[in-house]
């Protein structure tokens, strides 16, 4: 094994690690000495590649969406609708590390990655800022509240839903 490999090994081997013990415990009890064990990795090992046990589940939010955003980028019938879809049934098929990391109280994790891929920057324009902002934050609600109730609709599903939420506002509109 050469040193890519051997970092990448031991990265994986923390990660499973670190999310079999949240299943039990919540991250503040959980040691970085109790995850280098578990882990079958020494302490320095865990410390040449992470400060602390969130920026574990940080890397891999941030690994997650970027998989996502290679996948949508390289499917030729993606779309601008189909975006909000691809991005829910992705989440789903990695529902266990998401669930785990909502269950943990960690699902700012989730929000903040969900930002920086939106890239709200201050030079920005106020309405694309606040537009963006709106997105983001709109997303990771749904999102949120979708982990919560087990995931059971698709990105499809979804899509449905918020155009039927978005057409019940329409209405309510028209009726003032």
């Amino acid at each position: 094994m050469n040193n890519e490999q051997k970092n990448t090994y031991v990265k994986k081997q923390i990660l499973t690690a670190l999310l079999d013990l949240l299943k039990e415990k919540p991250l503040s009890d959980i040691s970085v000495s109790e995850l280098t064990s578990k882990a079958e990795i020494g302490r320095v090992s865990f410390y040449r590649n992470y400060q602390n046990k969130e920026d574990i589940l940080k890397e891999e939010s941030d690994r997650l969406i970027k998989e996502w955003g290679r996948l949508y980028e390289s499917n030729p019938e993606s779309t601008p609708e189909s975006l909000f879809p691809s991005l829910f049934d992705f989440y789903r098929d990695h529902r266990e590390f998401y669930t785990i990391l909502c269950n943990a109280g960690m699902s700012s994790i989730m929000m903040e990655t969900i930002i920086s891929t939106i890239q709200i920057m201050p030079e920005m324009p106020n309405l694309e800022a606040y537009m963006k902002s709106f997105w983001a934050y709109g997303i990771y609600g749904w999102m949120l509240e979708w982990i919560k109730r087990g995931m059971q609709e698709s990105g499809d599903e979804l899509k449905a839903l918020f155009a039927l939420a978005h057409q019940g506002n329409e209405n309510k509109g028209d009726a003032s």
